[in-house]
């Protein structure tokens, strides 16, 4: 085929396309790996990266066969990749931060969330909680105790002054059983993510409180940007699997430029039906309030992870006193070589 003629000239306006698009999806070179990734809530809107990956089969563009396990909190996640029984996990990046202090070494490869998208909400039958101060003595859900919830929350009351060891903390989950422990009056308030907050609100059930719903309000409210959902694996995992790696952060990134290309309605057609909970305008709603949460290369924000330890060392009891060698806890290796 001789340079300049149509066919040539066509293929590589093709190439062009795809790669602004992030990429094709004919697999990579590298031979097929099984891959194991628990997630601490699948269905939650700041965890949707890793079913869209799926969905869009940018997994399997990378020669990557993924198994995407569903769990309540991050916390559980950060507690199998220590212990060996999957590859991956999916939750704050926190966790590999505490965990470095107490000499197990996870780190984030691919830091996707760049603000909580998370919220504060309220009773709404409660006329005695009108700002954080008030939640001081209160019942106060999280998903799990010693989740990346638990420490936005203990965060959110120590940055209004008020001594974080004074309110309960109570593991509820999220969706129906977060839900119902606002019903049945065990919390107070809680710490939650959409789909929930908009079922609370839309309900007259509940009410924001403090939102970390973006990276705004995130500063506004804590002081500075915090990352917090990406993925994390054992640090000599990654070191020994740096091809696997790669391109588990390639479909990631590829994933991050769908999202910031496409409207929420288009992202949220690819998602599984049951996510939507009988109500896809609201869930549509609820993803474009919060798009800015999801960064756009899996790069760590600079700065993020100081103020992470800033605050566990400021408002979380357990952590004060400690430091973490925060070049153990994240790497922008791979995210730099995606991008």
């Amino acid at each position: 085929m001789r340079f300049g003629s149509p066919r040539l000239l066509a293929a590589i306006a093709s190439l062009v396309v795809l790669a602004a698009c992030g990429g094709s999806n004919a697999p990579t070179s590298g031979g097929n790996v099984s891959l194991k990734i628990m997630v601490g809530g699948l269905n939650k809107q700041i965890y949707l990266p890793n079913m869209l990956a799926q969905r869009l089969g940018y997994f399997k563009a990378e020669n990557l066969d993924v198994t995407l396990i569903d769990e309540g909190s991050g916390q559980a996640s950060e507690e199998e990749v220590v212990a060996g029984n999957v590859d991956a996990g999916s939750g704050a990046y926190s966790h590999p931060m505490v965990l470095n202090t107490q000499g197990k070494k996870i780190e984030t490869i691919c830091q996707f969330g760049i603000a909580p998208g998370e919220a504060e909400v309220v009773d709404a039958s409660l006329t005695n909680i009108t700002g954080p101060k008030d939640l001081a003595g209160k019942n106060l859900g999280v998903t799990d105790l010693g989740s990346g919830t638990h420490v936005l929350t203990q965060a959110i009351l120590g940055t209004a002054g008020v001594d974080p060891g004074s309110a309960h903390y109570v593991a509820v989950g999220a969706g129906d059983t977060f839900i119902a422990a606002i019903q049945q009056k065990k919390i107070a308030a809680g710490m939650t993510t959409y789909p929930t907050i908009s079922r609370l609100v839309n309900s007259g059930k509940g009410k924001i409180l403090v939102s970390l719903l973006t990276p705004a309000d995130t500063r506004a409210a804590l002081g500075g940007d915090y990352p917090f959902i990406g993925i994390f694996a054992k640090n000599d995992w990654v070191s020994s699997n740096k091809d696997t790696a790669q391109r588990l952060v390639n479909a990631y990134v590829k994933t991050l430029k769908y999202i910031h290309s496409h409207t929420a309605d288009q992202i949220a057609s690819q998602m599984p039906t049951d996510y939507f909970a009988g109500d896809k305008a609201a869930y549509v709603s609820d993803l474009q309030s919060q798009l800015s949460i999801f960064g756009t290369d899996c790069k760590m924000p600079a700065g993020g992870p100081e103020t992470v330890q800033k605050i566990q060392q400021q408002f979380v009891t357990s952590y004060k006193g400690k430091s973490a060698n925060l070049a153990e806890t994240y790497t922008n290796e791979f995210a730099d070589k995606a991008s």
